[in-house]
């Protein structure tokens, strides 16, 4: 008989857990039906080799980058634009050509439109909102492919909670753990937020803490483009009490199951159990994740054409941590949703802003980051995404979220929009979808995002249909919809 000491035993290592009456039944019912310990690992390691459903793009991503455009920029105003429409549609910004024949951006993003050949772009983007016109709960669909269960009038949410879907990170490293002695997971410069709801739809939710990101949000407010300059090596450490009673804990439960089945080892010595504690120990002791963390170590040139400020400097960091193995990273734009200045939000004064501060910094950031992880032979196994909750709404100065716009300012609108992915076998030079005239709502291939958020999981060798158990052990998908093959190569 195995003695377990203490409480902490569950599924999902969280101490809070106890070991209760049906993990009992759970773990003796491998016994009745005459599994071993070591046959019940060798099927769980097989069916996990066979779970997915193949095709187009399977398992092709390494890494995944989300480029997260909080608070949804227009897309009439940046890759979309449309020509033959009434003043109160048409965007202020002319037209210019990209690389693609016949495909047009707004004159607000020159650098995307010499690189577009690199990635495809879908017009297409669309979803009945259903309450979801609100930056919080669009945010909460996107991030964990669940939609929210309260919604206030104003879109404000609970905050976040342990009973919460995980974030798609959460899943992906889980399920695709990390070979490499580094972060697997890390969200930057800050959090999700609309109001003061603060980091909805980012964490683990029910898989526990122990997936959550590592969270790097520097000191200093959105309007601060210094920020990253100001990172350290404590800005680094794993708060090391937690880290170390977790080691001491499965040590010494490793112990006893070793002293009271000598077979164990045996059993399982073809999973390398000793390498994963290496590996946990090495992200400590080998200060890879504080060289990856390391601006200065890049050339000037290089943080130059990134370009100078948050944005940019986060994706600049986003490349070093995929190089380091990092497994996911989410760049947050670094602006609260519902606000002014270079956030997406933009109800009022959409000219002037999108002008002077959001769109230059989101061309010389993510161009300079999809043609760096190019000529890196990165992006062949990292799949890139830059998407926003939502839209804005074809014309100007119109209410659909219940905000106020003034007449050069545009609403929410997730009936119609643009995103961009890259990488990891996704098709190159290649435009999927078609928004009608006034980009009002698509005309063909429409996406949900929740099948652009399969088609993340496919791109990794995670088939979105994988079962999970929330907090109450009910079954779940990873997400309901199925994967957009057609983007794949």
């Amino acid at each position: 008989m195995i003695h377990l000491p203490g409480g902490n035993c569950s599924d999902l290592c969280n101490a809070e857990l106890k070991m209760n009456r049906r993990d009992l039944l759970r773990l003796g019912g491998s016994g009745i039906l005459g599994m071993s310990l070591g046959t019940m690992l060798n099927l769980q390691a097989k069916a996990a080799e066979a779970g997915g459903k193949g095709g187009p793009g399977w398992g092709k991503a390494k890494s995944v980058v989300l480029i997260y455009l909080q608070g949804g920029p227009s897309h009439i105003d940046l890759w979309d634009p449309k020509e033959n429409v009434p003043d109160n549609i048409r965007s202020a910004f002319g037209s210019i050509p990209t690389k693609i024949p016949g495909i047009n951006y707004t004159e607000m993003l020159p650098k995307l439109a010499k690189i577009n050949d690199k990635f495809t772009q879908i017009r297409s983007m669309s979803y009945t909102p259903n309450g979801l016109f609100n930056h919080t709960a669009a945010i909460y669909q996107i991030m964990t492919g669940y939609t929210t269960d309260k919604v206030s009038p104003s879109g404000q949410l609970e905050p976040p909670d342990a009973k919460d879907y995980p974030n798609f990170g959460s899943n992906i490293v889980r399920l695709k753990p990390s070979s490499e002695p580094m972060l697997p997971f890390v969200m930057l410069p800050r959090p999700l937020q609309e109001s003061n709801v603060v980091g909805k739809g980012g964490t683990a939710g029910f898989l526990g803490k122990a997936f959550d990101p590592y969270t790097l949000y520097p000191p200093g407010d959105d309007l601060d483009m210094n920020k990253l300059e100001r990172l350290t090596v404590d800005d680094l450490k794993l708060p090391p009490e937690v880290f170390a009673l977790r080691l001491q804990r499965r040590a010494e439960l490793r112990s006893v199951i070793e002293s009271a089945m000598p077979d164990v080892e045996k059993a399982v010595e073809r999973y390398n159990l000793d390498d994963y504690y290496q590996r946990a120990l090495n992200l400590i002791v080998s200060g890879r994740a504080r060289k990856a963390f390391d601006l200065s170590l890049e050339s000037d040139a290089m943080r130059d054409t990134y370009g100078r400020n948050t944005f940019g400097q986060s994706c600049l960091l986003a490349r070093r941590l995929v190089e380091a193995g990092t497994r996911v990273v989410e760049v947050i734009w670094p602006k609260v949703a519902n606000s002014d200045n270079h956030s997406w939000d933009h109800h009022v004064g959409l000219t002037d802003r999108m002008k002077g501060k959001s769109a230059p910094m989101l061309d010389q950031g993510l161009s300079a980051f999809i043609a760096d992880m190019d000529a890196r032979g990165l992006l062949e196994e990292t799949l890139v995404v830059a998407i926003g909750e939502f839209g804005r709404s074809p014309i100007k100065g119109v209410s659909t979220s219940g905000n106020g716009n003034s007449a050069d300012g545009r609403d929410h609108w997730p009936y119609c929009y643009s995103s961009l992915i890259a990488g990891a076998g996704i098709k190159r030079g290649y435009v999927h979808g078609q928004s009608d005239k006034t980009g009002s709502s698509p005309s063909e291939d429409p996406v949900h995002p929740m099948e652009l958020l399969a088609t993340m999981y496919h791109s990794c060798g995670i088939d979105p249909e994988t079962i999970v158990h929330n907090h109450l052990n009910q079954p779940r998908e990873l997400v309901k919809a199925k994967p957009v093959t057609k983007l794949f190569a």
